[in-house]
């Protein structure tokens, strides 16, 4: 496969789970962990060596890849219709992000300050494969910066998990995991109407990837 088809696919599995993410902790109100760690912590690989190393390796976004394969290579679903609507937001608002360059550089050094302040929790245990501390910074840093970006993205979910202020945090650290991936996407060639047009070429794609790593459920 074609290194940048490769890279491309993996980036937009990246968005794909970011909205699954944000999708089930609305409505379910948690999420599985090490998928949850593997999207968040993307956020924060500001130098990663390539694409697989933003997500910690192909493993990190199989959920992602999982999607691609099976959403946009069956029936749609009212399920499926909630995550894409996410998946365009996000693909949109990173290409708004990507023409205001003061809003970039001030996620740039919100990003820098994070790093600086989470290595003073690094050697701390929790439960959690991410530090709630990191969820909440990154929240914030999304409430400050891509907040601000118009129309905002409209979550649907139980009132009673979305006013949860934990959860809350979690599905914007997710929004930002999604937005990273989307921006990642677009670097690497990715536009919208490859959504719509390259839905074969995709699914073909994220099968190789998923068999050639040797990925299973």
């Amino acid at each position: 496969m074609d290194q940048t088809i490769h890279d491309r696919t993996l980036a937009l599995a990246g968005i794909f789970q970011a909205a699954h993410l944000v999708q089930q902790l609305a409505i379910q109100g948690h999420t599985d962990n090490d998928i949850f760690s593997s999207s968040i912590n993307s956020v924060l690989k500001i130098n990663a060596s390539d694409t697989s190393d933003v997500f910690g390796g192909v493993q990190g976004v199989r959920i992602g890849l999982r999607l691609l394969q099976d959403k946009l290579d069956g029936e749609t679903q009212p399920d499926d219709l909630e995550i894409a609507k996410y998946v365009i937001a996000m693909v949109q608002h990173a290409h708004k992000l990507g023409k205001q360059q003061e809003l970039m550089e001030a996620i740039q050094k919100g990003m820098e300050t994070i790093l600086e302040q989470m290595e003073f929790f690094e050697k701390e245990k929790t439960d959690n494969h991410v530090h709630p501390v990191l969820v909440e910074k990154l929240a914030e840093l999304y409430t400050q910066t891509i907040s601000a970006i118009s129309p905002r993205i409209i979550i649907n979910g139980e009132e009673g998990y979305l006013s949860d202020p934990a959860i809350a945090s979690k599905v914007r650290a997710s929004l930002f995991a999604g937005i990273r991936a989307a921006f990642l996407w677009h670097q690497l060639g990715g536009r919208r109407w490859h959504l719509l047009f390259n839905r074969s070429k995709t699914v073909m794609a994220a099968t190789d990837i998923l068999t050639s790593n040797k990925i299973e459920d």
